[in-house]
């Protein structure tokens, strides 16, 4: 099967520079979605037709490419007469021995399972068009049927007063064989309201040829839906939010409120999980069973253990956060950072590249970076790891049982040995040796006779 992917337009109402099919959805571009679901289908070919913003979308097909997977090639369309017009541009790229499946880079959300039913009603020597019936059909394309079949598509503007009465109306997204394809289009002409090259024009010419003309329907109306508008962009993005967060409903997930959840890449649930409202999830996420994440975290590419508890407003990116733990809440784990089992990371902590084993705690107003910190360390408020001289970075070493005073510095290179105390207000520059306390608190003064400065009066 031969995959073509219309993928030139402007999108004037988009308001953007960005390219149409490049604005994303759920964190990923509309073009995405569509590759993506059209790789699924396993293609001997895939082409996607560029116009607008093409340097961008060129980019963005090198990208898809190092991800792995088929070939894509690219065709310009150029300048832009219709779809029909597109998918000629295409032509070039095609397998004549294999049907060739249409799709709108403008409309993501068709799912595989739609598709296959399409691609199996329509074989190897039909014309098979994805219809769907909407209660208001305004604006688009109606399916004209004499006898049950079809027998053509008119477009809004050239329909007339009866045809605009139609309710079922074509989605854009067709399967024909590639042969009788290159003959249609070759046929076309642009006798029409717009003076463009329409695609649905084929279904016509496949009728006088006693082509047979079959249709398929998608699982839902919303898996035809384009955009051509922020607003409708916004309208897809929570229609997908809300199938994704009823598939996690029914793994059992708990969501305080589905309408208020956003997965921007995939998220892996196990038992038990339980995520309050106004959660993004980026990347892939993994939350481990019994996890609860509080409202209005950010979770990047992390990895959740089992029974931890995520508190409210905390920011986790490509971070391990270990079973029974408990963050924030207002705690940032930035990349590179693992926890072991019952860590304890409180409110304006930050941890970065960073390993804190087992059952030790940074309860509030820290900073630890580039650190490894072993087990049962108390690490004190307002305790800091002063691990960057302006040009390189510096490790700290903090091992077993060690207690860390408040409003220490740590400035590395630098060992706290095993149980080792460092005093409140310590600047360590040289290793504190294990089991006993450090201190480079200066002495306390008090200074007799002085007296506090006054405002002088002008």
């Amino acid at each position: 099967m031969n995959v073509v992917i219309l993928a030139a337009g402007m999108g004037k109402r988009m308001q953007s520079a960005l390219p149409k099919v490049l604005h994303p959805l759920a964190g990923k571009p509309l073009l995405s979605h569509v590759i993506d679901t059209a790789r699924s289908l396993s293609p001997s070919k895939l082409c996607v037709i560029y116009g607008h913003g093409g340097a961008a979308v060129l980019e963005h097909l090198e990208s898809q490419k190092a991800k792995g997977g088929m070939e894509i090639s690219a065709a310009l369309q150029e300048p832009q007469l219709g779809t029909g017009h597109a998918v000629m541009q295409g032509l070039p790229e095609l397998d004549d021995n294999a049907p060739t499946l249409i799709l709108y880079g403008d409309v993501p959300l068709t799912t595989a399972a739609s598709l296959q039913r399409l691609i199996d009603a329509a074989g190897h020597d039909k014309l098979g068009i994805l219809t769907v019936v909407l209660d208001d059909p305004f604006g688009l394309g109606r399916i004209v049927r004499h006898g049950g079949a079809i027998v053509r598509i008119v477009e809004e503007k050239d329909a007339s007063p009866n045809e605009r009465k139609i309710q079922e109306i074509n989605s854009g997204i067709m399967v024909a064989p590639t042969a009788k394809l290159r003959q249609w289009l070759a046929a076309l002409g642009n006798d029409n309201a717009q003076g463009e090259y329409y695609l649905t024009d084929i279904v016509a010419q496949a009728v006088d040829e006693g082509v047979d003309v079959v249709s398929a329907h998608p699982g839902a109306p919303w898996e035809v839906l384009g955009v051509n508008s922020k607003t409708q962009l916004a309208q897809l993005e929570r229609i997908h939010q809300n199938n994704i967060a009823q598939t996690l409903l029914e793994k059992g997930v708990t969501l305080a409120d589905p309408a208020r959840i956003d997965v921007r890449g995939e998220l892996l649930c196990g038992r038990d999980v339980t995520i309050d409202v106004g959660c993004v999830f980026e990347g892939k996420v993994e939350l481990a069973d019994g996890v609860t994440v509080g409202p209005n975290c950010v979770l990047v590419n992390a990895r959740i253990e089992a029974g931890a508890n995520i508190k409210p407003f905390c920011h986790i990116e490509d971070a391990v956060v270990g079973p029974a733990s408990q963050i924030g809440p207002y705690a940032r784990l930035r990349p590179g950072t693992v926890l072991g089992e019952d860590v304890h990371v409180g409110n304006f902590v930050e941890i970065k590249n960073s390993q804190v084993a087992a059952h030790s705690k940074a309860n509030h107003l820290a900073y630890v970076g580039d650190a490894t910190v072993g087990s049962r360390v108390n690490i004190g408020a307002g305790t800091i790891t002063c691990n960057y001289d302006g040009a390189n970075k510096f490790r700290t070493v903090i091992e077993d049982d060690a207690f860390i005073g408040s409003d220490s510095q740590l400035v590395a290179p630098v060992t706290v040995g095993a149980g080792a105390t460092l005093g409140a207000g310590t600047t360590l520059t040289k290793d504190a040796p294990a089991g006993k306390l450090t201190i480079s608190r200066p002495k306390q003064l008090t200074i007799e006779g002085w007296k506090r400065p006054v405002k002088v009066k002008k």
